[in-house]
């Protein structure tokens, strides 16, 4: 879950997209283990509600600055929420990849009773009865230096009626121990860890990515503000001016009951006033509609608490205050190093280099050394006999019983008594390899397509940049001329109202100075809504977005 911190004025928002760096996978036979394995229960989703949506309530309204409202956004936009799942696949094939080094146990009992009649004297019965009962163990890892090994450790007992078994019960043990070492191909830690270095880069290109699109989702957000705020502007803008018409329309009212102008010049004031009134209707409905998609983006549409609750944004438009030209060359160099996108694309280059490792080490040949080291042992009641071959085909005689069992089965096969071992080299020489040829060829290729996209992805970056500077420095010129498009807006009203009390103008070019006033300040206010969009994309493009407004992703 994205956790958005509290902070205090001129601190950092922080959020965590995961608290590990790859999955806790335990060993066995630790309790951990058991309960993952045998008593995990199935994953339940469950969706929480937003959250600190009450600590911004002030007298039954939502007041939020810019700052407040964006630390609800970062702790409840459904968008950001999916945007961290992602990474968390990448966090899960570090571990993934470390699963070529885990090592295998392997135990297998199995028992037999076969009865079986004889054909000759040799078989030591007339119908042979034997029990037959095998235990096999081992232990089987493979090392990141390419090295794998196996350990088994094997006991069978054998029961037989047979007349010629010396050991009855017999029991035999073993010790098996053998390793192969790549020489060429997969040899070495650099190359056998290769996936794991690959799988921790892909998540570091995830994070650039995450990155990017939360700072895409702010400034969509942030969007949704300042939507808000030139929706709530005009509103103003949009009554005042019915104000205007109003004390405009009550005058024309009473000069035409007392007869002062004539009873047609009364069609356009009224006219004027009912068209400002359908303008005022419309920019109420404009609000509503942007209020909704503010509570949207900070989750408030999930709580039918806040889904009508009266929103008080408390930023206001202000004019531009920084008038310094901005340096496009020095805007372009400082996106080119915090752009994530451009990161998570120079990442993909890494992952390249690792991947062309990958296929250089599959065209070596395939040699390797293998070693093996055998322990037998063996034990079990000994029985002695005399006369084993008679001619009269009487049974052998018993002289005497020597005790045994597993004990001294164990003691020949640990004390190395019979070992047998022995070393050996394999050669697999491929006379064509045209799948590894191809994956290495490939692998050539992706470099080159993402060294491309690389510099594709700089092109774009100083293409956003320049138009971004551009739409900046062409809205500081804007909220300029809007602001002296107003100021003699206002005094071209003032003047006609002079004018208009002389009795030497009608009352036609009133109302047009009014509406040219009314225009003004409208205009006034998407400038400068507009300059705050352009400089928030500037922020974006230039990759300062989260660091301006005080977000750090762990």
């Amino acid at each position: 879950m994205l956790i958005a911190a509290a902070v205090a004025p001129g601190q950092q928002m922080q959020f965590t997209p995961g608290s590990s760096a790859y999955l806790d996978a335990p060993r066995f036979p630790s309790g951990t283990w058991l309960r993952q394995h045998f008593d995990k229960p199935v994953p339940h989703v469950e969706l929480q509600p937003p959250i600190r949506l009450p600590d911004f309530v002030t007298g039954n309204k939502l007041e939020l600055s810019l700052r407040s409202y964006l630390e609800l956004v970062l702790a409840n936009n459904t968008d950001i929420q999916i945007q961290k799942l992602t990474v968390e696949t990448q966090r899960n094939a570090i571990t993934r990849a470390f699963s070529a080094f885990d090592p295998v146990a392997t135990t297998s009992f199995r028992s037999t009773r076969a009865k079986n009649p004889t054909n000759d004297a040799l078989a030591g019965a007339a119908t042979l009865n034997q029990l037959t009962q095998p235990f096999a163990l081992n232990y089987t890892q493979t090392l990141d230096t390419g090295t794998s090994y196996n350990v088994g450790f094997s006991a069978n007992k054998n029961s037989t009626n047979s007349a010629f078994a010396n050991f009855n019960p017999s029991i035999a043990t073993g010790l098996n121990m053998n390793f192969t070492q790549p020489l060429l191909r997969n040899r070495g830690r650099e190359v056998n860890r290769l996936p794991i270095v690959i799988a921790k880069t892909r998540l570091r290109s995830a994070q650039f990515n995450l990155s990017d699109q939360v700072m895409r989702l702010l400034q969509s957000a942030e969007l949704a503000y300042w939507a808000v705020i030139e929706a709530r502007e005009s509103l103003k803008v949009q009554e005042q001016a019915l104000q205007l018409y109003d004390t405009l329309l009550k005058r024309s009212q009473r000069e035409l009951d007392l007869g002062a102008i004539s009873p047609l010049e009364i069609y356009q004031p009224q006219q004027q006033y009912a068209s400002q009134e359908v303008f005022v209707t419309q920019a109420r409905y404009r609000l509503a509609q942007a209020e909704d998609g503010l509570r949207r983006q900070m989750g408030a549409d999930l709580d039918s608490q806040f889904r009508a609750m009266p929103i008080n944004l408390t930023e206001t438009v202000l004019p531009p205050a920084d008038e310094r030209p901005i340096d496009k060359e020095q805007s372009v160099q400082l996106a080119i190093q915090k752009r994530p996108d451009l990161r998570a694309t120079m990442t993909s280059i890494e992952v390249d280099d690792l991947a062309l490792k990958q296929a250089k080490n599959s065209l070596l040949p395939d040699l390797s050394l293998t070693g093996t080291y055998t322990s037998s042992g063996r034990g079990g009641p000994f029985y002695q006999r005399e006369n084993v071959f008679q001619g009269d085909g009487t049974s052998s005689t018993i002289v005497s019983v020597i005790p045994g069992g597993f004990g001294d089965a164990l003691n020949q096969t640990f004390n190395f008594n019979y070992p047998t071992y022995g070393f050996g080299l394999t050669l697999r020489l491929p006379i064509r390899d045209r799948r590894a040829q191809a994956d290495f060829a490939d692998a050539v290729v992706s470099k080159r397509l993402d060294t491309l996209r690389a510099r594709m992805t700089e092109q774009n970056i100083r293409l956003d940049v320049l138009n971004a500077v551009n739409q900046v420095e062409n809205s500081r010129a804007s909220v300029k001329l809007a602001q002296v498009r107003l100021d003699f807006s206002q005094k071209r009203v003032e003047a006609e109202q002079k004018r208009y009390d002389l009795g030497v103008t009608t009352i036609f070019f009133v109302i047009q100075a009014q509406n040219d006033l009314v225009s003004a300040q409208a205009d006034l206010v998407q400038q400068s809504v507009q300059y705050r969009r352009n400089l928030l994309n500037l922020e974006r493009v230039t990759g300062q977005l989260l660091e301006t407004r005080g977000v750090v992703i762990d």
